[in-house]
């Protein structure tokens, strides 16, 4: 069969009903649009855009055109995927749809010797990848040759290649170059999220003759609640009392990994089936998580959006945001994993008063500064440069470096050297106008998720016109329109607060010592002045979050009880390892050092240790927001020891209110260990991000 003969409507819906057949049984049949999508996607170089709601069968439309166009003789489809659970799932699903499917990420680097052997077979027919294998030389190397073989190029997730994902994975604003220019293969790109002005930026990348599918995004099997006003606390209680009655199994979404692992203990320890995914976990860790939600063998995931876009489980009774996403896209997204295949489902937003300020940090984290990137590219232009040493040298904190780091990579203006980073001889040329705009965007996208956690509409529809969708009408169904909020209702049992209160104060942060002195200052190599550390509290610790904001509206040397309590209770907790036990107290030097003896002399009152106050801090505060070295630098300027022959030869407990990037400590407990002092141990009341 020619592949002209492609374009036969009918040739499309038979395969459209085989595949379908086999992904979903027998007496499954095809809706009108998913054939109508095939059908476009099997005519010659074709562009194809489709938005669709989650649950709609996307990927069962590239399956079967995949499935028409290799019985004509094209060659393998090539799907772009932004997350290796996404590509596990689809590799799954390719197989029970008849096709061979394999994947080259990063994890089965042994096996890519393997799938390039059957692609050259032509045995082979869906590779899936992920973006940034177009940035790697291995893959780029037989990029050309099966651009030149593909009969389709799938682009899933393609809200990701409009400038709202360019920092969510940078690499996919290489697909307009590395893809789209390829003139024989056909490109399908399919999204659950893209608003108009996302859908029309995506279809002008994938050309002017681009056609798209888009249907309304109202799920009616899911049930959209907000529950306000809850601390940190009752969210965590709320959660604990709701999945004793929320359906089936699900997911319980959280902005940290810290929250994600202390909120699946906390679950855990009150009898709940739960598991903790994040970003940290090894590739067979996420696999098996992935596996026992699939099989209903636990109740929830607690998970950041490390499992978000892509993942499927059809009958997904739950998704329970603690925090609210900044974005509707976002949010969309991920409360869209659940009620796919269900009757009933339920999607619960437990919004947070620290929400608008993590939000505020992301709409800007990512966004490129115009000098910071002209002091990078400085940096490496003479030879290449390792990040540690681009951070010393331009003063940049290391988040933010990588960030625009990336950005600079997918522009073509520099590229990763072994560990160096180096210039391309391409000129970095700042678009001011976009990245305006899209600082504009995320603002209103920002303001339209505040709205949506004070319930002022319809949910489901609100989520619709902030989606643009075509047709948006009130649900009947959510907390808005009914006024009814799922079990335990507006605030949990008091049975549950008392346990979270008593779980989370018993819970310490680890404080984890700084490894290596940077590159421009005074002391050099590995760091040994400072042992691991405790905190009584971390970030907005939700068994904490009241007596934190009490503390930080304090007065310098009134330190409210409660947190001299809770400091001694972690110090009873933390000396159960302790090898040799504090012989003395010194308050961490500050510029205003009354907290910080306040809370050394109550230690060392409850102790019955001695309090030694050396330290002096001449000079300003620490540069705001600076890079490791020029921090370092300033300390070694501003503190100074006193030699104090009565500081007992033994472990110090250095203790303060506030930590944050812990260099301070890092440079007093050095001191200390200049002057003969065997080991330094830092307690705080508060260790911030």
């Amino acid at each position: 069969m020619s592949h002209s003969e492609t374009t036969n409507r009918e040739f499309a819906e038979q395969h459209m009903n085989i595949v379908l057949g086999r992904l979903a049984g027998p007496d499954a049949s095809p809706r009108g649009d998913q054939v109508d999508a095939v059908h476009a996607v099997l005519q010659p170089a074709s562009r194809v855009l489709v938005v669709q709601a989650t649950g709609w069968g996307k990927s069962a439309v590239y399956w079967a055109a995949t499935h028409a166009l290799r019985h004509s003789g094209a060659g393998p489809t090539l799907v772009v995927s932004p997350l290796l659970a996404l590509m596990r799932d689809q590799v799954s699903a390719a197989e029970r749809a008849g096709l061979s499917a394999a994947t080259v990420n990063s994890t089965n680097f042994d096996e890519w010797d393997e799938v390039f052997r059957q692609l050259d077979n032509d045995t082979l027919d869906v590779l899936l990848v992920s973006p940034e294998r177009l940035g790697n030389a291995r893959f780029a190397a037989r990029l050309g040759e099966l651009l030149a073989r593909v009969g389709l190029i799938v682009i899933d997730e393609a809200h990701c290649i409009s400038d709202w994902g360019f920092d969510f994975r940078p690499d996919y604003q290489r697909l307009a170059r590395a893809l789209l220019s390829t003139p024989t293969a056909s490109v399908l790109a399919t999204t659950a999220t893209a608003n108009e002005r996302v859908t029309k930026d995506v279809s002008d990348q994938l050309g002017a003759h681009t056609v798209t599918y888009r249907g309304t995004l109202a799920r009616t099997s899911l049930t959209l609640s907000v529950v306000p006003g809850l601390s940190p606390l009752e969210r965590y209680a709320w959660i604990a009392d709701a999945l004793e009655q929320l359906p089936g199994s699900g997911i319980i979404y959280v902005l940290t990994v810290a929250e994600a692992d202390k909120l699946a203990a906390f679950l855990a320890s009150c009898g709940h089936n739960v598991d903790a995914y994040t970003g940290q976990l090894d590739g067979d860790s996420r696999i098996a998580i992935e596996e026992r939600l699939r099989n209903n063998e636990i109740k929830a995931v607690i998970a950041t959006s490390a499992l978000g876009m892509g993942y499927d489980k059809p009958d997904l009774g739950f998704c329970v945001h603690v925090g609210s996403p900044s974005t509707p896209v976002a949010y969309y997204q991920q409360v869209g994993r659940a009620g796919r295949a269900v009757v009933h489902a339920d999607g619960v937003l437990l919004p947070s008063d620290a929400d608008e300020r993590i939000w505020d940090y992301f709409a800007t984290a990512s966004i490129p500064d115009p000098k910071s990137a002209d002091k990078v590219l400085v940096a490496i232009a003479e030879q290449p440069r390792t990040l540690m040493e681009i951070e010393s040298e331009t003063g940049l904190r290391r988040g933010r470096l990588e960030a625009l780091l990336k950005i600079l990579a997918v522009e073509g203006v520099v590229e990763k050297v072994g560990t160096a980073w180096a210039t391309t001889g391409e000129r970095y040329v700042h678009n001011t106008a976009k990245w305006d705009d899209l600082t504009k965007v995320r603002a209103t996208e920002a303001d339209i998720m505040r709205k949506y956690a004070h319930g002022e509409g319809c949910l489901m529809a609100f989520l619709q016109i902030a989606l643009d969708d075509p047709s948006p009408a009130a649900c009947g169904r959510c907390s808005v329109c009914t006024g009814n909020i799922p079990f335990p209702g507006a605030e949990p049992s008091h049975e549950k607060l008392m346990l979270a209160r008593a779980f989370m104060r018993g819970t310490d942060a680890d404080i984890e010592p700084r490894k290596q002195w940077p590159k421009g200052v005074s002391r050099k190599g590995t760091i040994l002045s400072l042992n691991a550390g405790r905190a009584v509290a971390f970030a907005d610790d939700p068994g904490w979050s009241l007596e934190l904001a009490e503390l930080a509206r304090s007065r310098p040397g009134e330190i409210p009880q409660v947190m001299l309590d809770g400091a001694v209770a972690t110090l009873g907790r933390w000396s159960k390892v302790w090898g040799t036990r504090p012989t003395s107290v010194v308050p961490l030097p500050a510029l205003d050092m009354r907290s910080n003896r306040q809370l050394a002399e109550h230690i060392a009152k409850v102790g019955k240790l001695p309090m030694h106050d050396v330290f002096t801090w001449t000079g300003a505060a620490l540069p705001d927001d600076a890079a490791s070295t020029p921090v370092v630098a300033h300390l070694e300027k501003v503190l100074t020891i006193a030699s104090d022959h009565d500081l007992p030869r033994g472990p110090v407990l250095l203790v303060s209110t506030d930590v944050r990037t812990r260099w301070t400590a890092t440079v007093a407990g050095a001191m200390l260990r200049d002057q003969g002092m065997p080991a330094v141990l830092l307690l705080a009341l508060h260790l911030r991000p």
